[in-house]
């Protein structure tokens, strides 16, 4: 077999495996490694299956992953998404689409401190999703709302992505974290721009069709808008004084924020030690949270957000080994110099070509897990960024960008397959949601590669 037929047969192996709903982690790694026998022979195959996962995770940089990821599980025991979702929503209560305003404003809060899209978009679809359908708000915009809003997890810092982009393309952490901050809270004011200019009349169709629905209704009729009376008289409760509002949550923020990323950008801190410091802080925050409730229920929590920490980190290790053997065996093939010198002959503006391999990005995210497509990235558009001359921040902006875009893409958009279950929905019902806010995302992604300064700009004030 010709190394090109090799390449055509393992990529066939891969797609059957991913079709069979094989785990993504395990169809890239069994893949490449029958694509090493093929290349190599055994022997080369099984060596490598031994020095890559190894090769490919025993970096001090990735301390930090898991320290991140402990701080976000602290941070959801600890009650922070409510406590802030309770005072954006007492402050955006009276602009067009409040509700919807006050979800967006929390999810980038609870994103400044969680570093997950899905642990983000699972807390505040608890807390937002039935408030917001009682107000007016049709199914469809309302889980919308929250699953658009819930990939700000993976932009705004502490990111898992940014992190793990910036240890496989060997950036800067804190250049990169610093990155993330205004491509996010940019996408958070488009989404706001969005509910208040189309939302409201979205809001008003759908109370006109509950309307024209209570003029017929029967007794289970009359039972679902008592439940909405019911969630309205609790919206009005909750409209309470600026002094009684929960601000704990948001001082609870600040200083997770500020330890974390005043402490890289002030020199107190590395990276991986502010992780470990923002860990310990969270934990702080949950014992004070918990300290009415008792040893015992907060022993749980601690334990709790110990084991899903430990779930979490070895899914994403397990992805990292899987892409690591499956890019090895790209490597080997020759597949990524291939590419490479491929794109650089070609007589075309280097924008336009870049434009055009990360705009690939978004049909991949339809069909493969998130952080599996930023591995397996990495090594085929960082080496052609860097020949024609583009930042590698800039480019790890535009990779995870185009990543959120996809963990809300039908048909394997994880974030809206988990709003979906959270709200009990169809799964449907988000992703018609979903759409008319993946334009903004789109108009977005075109604003941040024309104009790179807008990326660039915080990281240049570090360097």
């Amino acid at each position: 077999m010709d190394i090109n037929q090799v390449v055509i047969l393992t990529l066939v192996i891969l797609l059957v495996m991913l079709s069979i709903r094989m785990p993504v982690a395990l169809s890239l790694g069994l893949a490449g490694g029958v694509g090493l026998i093929l290349l190599r022979g055994l022997d080369y195959a099984t060596s490598n299956m031994g020095s890559v996962p190894f090769a490919d995770t025993a970096s001090f940089a990735f301390t930090i992953i898991p320290m991140f990821i402990l701080m976000g599980m602290f941070a959801v025991r600890a009650n922070i998404a409510t406590n802030v979702f309770a005072v954006a929503n007492h402050f955006a209560r009276k602009a067009p689409g409040g509700l919807g305003v006050a979800t967006v404003m929390a999810c980038a809060g609870f994103s400044a401190v969680s570093g997950s899209s899905i642990g983000t978009a699972a807390t505040i679809s608890r807390l937002a999703v039935n408030q917001m359908r009682a107000s007016g708000f049709p199914a469809t915009l309302a889980t919308g709302i929250v699953a658009i809003a819930g990939t700000l997890g993976v932009m705004i810092p502490p990111s898992t992505f940014l992190v793990l982009y910036a240890v496989l393309a060997r950036e800067s952490v804190a250049a990169m974290l610093a990155a993330g901050i205004i491509p996010g809270l940019l996408s958070a004011v488009f989404y706001i721009v969005y509910i208040m200019l189309f939302g409201q009349r979205m809001i008003r169709k759908e109370m006109a069709h509950r309307e024209n629905v209570d003029d017929g209704m029967d007794s289970s009729g009359e039972k679902l808008t008592a439940a909405v009376d019911e969630a309205r008289e609790e919206l009005a409760r909750r409209a309470t004084r600026i002094r009684d509002l929960p601000w704990r949550g948001v001082l609870h923020v600040a200083i997770l924020f500020l330890i974390v990323m005043g402490g890289m950008y002030s020199g107190i801190f590395t990276s991986t030690e502010a992780a470990a410091v923002g860990a310990l802080t969270g934990l702080i925050i949950l014992i004070v949270e918990y300290r009415g409730k008792g040893i015992r229920e907060t022993f749980i929590a601690f334990k709790d957000s110990l084991l899903d920490t430990a779930q979490t980190t070895s899914m994403v290790f397990f992805i990292v080994i899987g892409s690591g053997l499956f890019s090895a065996f790209l490597v080997t093939a020759g597949v990524t110099n291939a590419v490479a010198n491929w794109v650089t002959s070609l007589d075309m503006n280097p924008m336009l070509i870049m434009g055009l391999l990360l705009l690939c990005l978004i049909p991949l995210g339809m069909f493969l897990e998130s952080m599996s497509i930023l591995v397996l990235s990495v090594p085929l558009l960082y080496p052609i960024a860097m020949e024609f001359g583009f930042e590698g921040i800039w480019l790890g902006i535009m990779i995870v960008k185009l990543i959120e875009i996809g963990m809300v893409t039908p048909p394997v958009g994880i974030i809206s397959f988990v709003i979906a279950g959270s709200a009990r929905v169809r799964a449907e019902t988000v992703f018609i949601g979903v759409i008319p806010l993946l334009v903004m995302d789109l108009i977005i992604t075109a604003i941040l590669f024309f104009v790179p300064a807008l990326t660039m700009f915080l990281p240049s004030l570090i360097r």
